[in-house]
């Protein structure tokens, strides 16, 4: 356990004593000073938890120190000890950047209260900004891990749109990433420190999906015992994210689009309309034209919500991206089950390339958790690539001798990285030879710096 450091800072020598003594014994280590300008010096090579400083020192106002403090430590909560004549100015300092103040005589529970306050206030201040880092690295489309040209190209659109605020629309296959995407856009917007709120509406039942998204009124059918605010309420200044879209029931289809036409809706049972202001994005890994053109999805919604299309490439067209998303899990999953292991031999790599990843990215990162899981070695080797997995169908020998050698001089090329003069050396071919076969397979060295 952290124990908590403090600086009291006060010229009364025999306050300052009882001070440290009624701290000490409540199990806060305590630095003690007199003197103003040493109690700068130990802020300047001291970390400290929280200061509490009197209002009236010998040489200078305590609230111009406390300034001098924060100029070292911005975040440093303080606490003001003050005579009870001098209240003014110890509202004074909390206008100033003090977090609270005391006056003297003080009550020794009161004053462990305080700084009890001014502890947690500060935790909570650390934990949230804690948390926006973690949600900044993880949703910020600059980490998304990409390097083909397709995924280049996306991240270039979310770039380009995460300003705006028109409706956009992410079309991709099932682990293709599209919720990931779709934070990424929010994170990066105007409207990053408001809710982002999302909804599978293939994964809520019909009847509850209008209430969830629009909320009811208390008494507006059975079961409604109190009044619910949908999700739409819940996104207000930020961005509501709709899900498998193409899934979503035509009767909830014609009241979202009504909803996207006026920014405002009813909830159930309600005469009263709900305005909103939010980001919509939605998603789908179906083919809406399709959809409206057999009367399975609305024509006017359709156009209503195709304002911005992203098309997020399935993981097989876009297979260089494998090796360094592999490296990602890899790196993941060994920290979380906290084993060593250094990478995955060539020929489980090869395992990867060849393979077509129906289910993406995600089905891709549960491969490599259960390959890290189950390996006892510092290496993963083949075994433990789809080892229940039945075998493929025959493919004809040309075709399949094209994908090894696609996916060998990938390989190869990873190793060095791009360095082709090592992998010609390595695959014991001239260099002219090596060149002509990377042409032959469209890989560019290059892509492998």
């Amino acid at each position: 356990m952290i124990i908590p450091k403090i600086l009291i800072v006060d010229d009364d020598i025999n306050l300052l004593e009882l001070l440290r003594m009624r701290l000490e014994s409540a199990n806060y280590e305590v630095v003690s000073s007199p003197k103003e300008e040493d109690a700068l010096e130990a802020v300047k090579h001291h970390i400290f938890d929280l200061s509490i400083i009197d209002l009236q020192l010998a040489h200078r106002n305590g609230i111009s120190l406390m300034e001098e403090f924060h100029l070292i430590n911005p975040a440093l909560p303080i606490i003001i000890l003050t005579a009870y004549g001098s209240i003014e100015s110890a509202v004074e300092a909390m206008k100033r950047g003090a977090y609270d103040y005391l006056t003297k005589p003080f009550d020794a529970r009161e004053l462990l209260l305080k700084i009890e306050n001014a502890l947690e206030n500060q935790r909570l201040k650390y934990e949230v900004k804690r948390l926006k880092e973690l949600l900044d690295d993880r949703y910020n489309f600059k980490n998304i891990v990409v390097k083909s040209e397709k995924m280049q190209r996306v991240l270039q659109q979310v770039f380009l749109v995460s300003k705006k605020d028109s409706t956009i629309i992410i079309y991709g296959e099932s682990g293709t990433g599209k919720e990931l995407i779709s934070k990424s856009i929010h994170f990066s917007s105007d409207r990053k420190d408001k809710p982002f709120v999302a909804i599978n509406c293939a994964a809520v039942p019909e009847s509850l999906l209008e209430s969830e998204l629009f909320g009811y009124e208390k008494g507006s059918f059975t079961g409604a015992q109190s009044s619910s605010k949908g999700l739409l309420s819940h996104a207000n200044e930020g961005t509501i994210f709709l899900d498998e879209i193409g899934d979503m029931p035509l009767s909830i289809q014609a009241k979202l689009l009504r909803f996207l036409e006026e920014r405002q809706f009813y909830p159930i049972g309600s005469q009263k309309p709900v305005r909103v202001n939010l980001r919509v994005i939605v998603a789908t890994n179906k083919n809406l034209e399709d959809m409206v053109k057999k009367g399975q999805f609305r024509k006017d919604l359709f156009y209503r919500i195709h304002v911005i299309p992203i098309h997020i490439p399935p993981l097989r067209e876009r297979k260089e991206d494998i090796p360094l998303l592999v490296e990602h899990f890899l790196k993941e999953f060994t920290q979380q089950m906290k084993k060593e292991v250094k990478g995955l031999v060539p020929l489980a790599m090869q395992r990867l390339m060849f393979y077509d990843w129906p289910g993406n990215v995600r089905e891709l990162k549960n491969t490599i958790e259960y390959a890290v899981a189950m390996n006892q070695q510092d290496v993963i080797t083949e075994e433990l690539i789809f080892p229940t997995r039945s075998p493929e169908p025959l493919k004809p020998l040309k075709e399949s001798r094209a994908n090894f050698e696609k996916g060998y001089l990938t390989n190869l090329l990873e190793l060095t990285k791009g360095n082709v003069s090592k992998a010609a050396k390595l695959a014991k071919k001239y260099r002219t030879d090596f060149y002509n076969l990377l042409k032959k397979h469209n890989i560019k060295p290059e892509d492998f710096k």
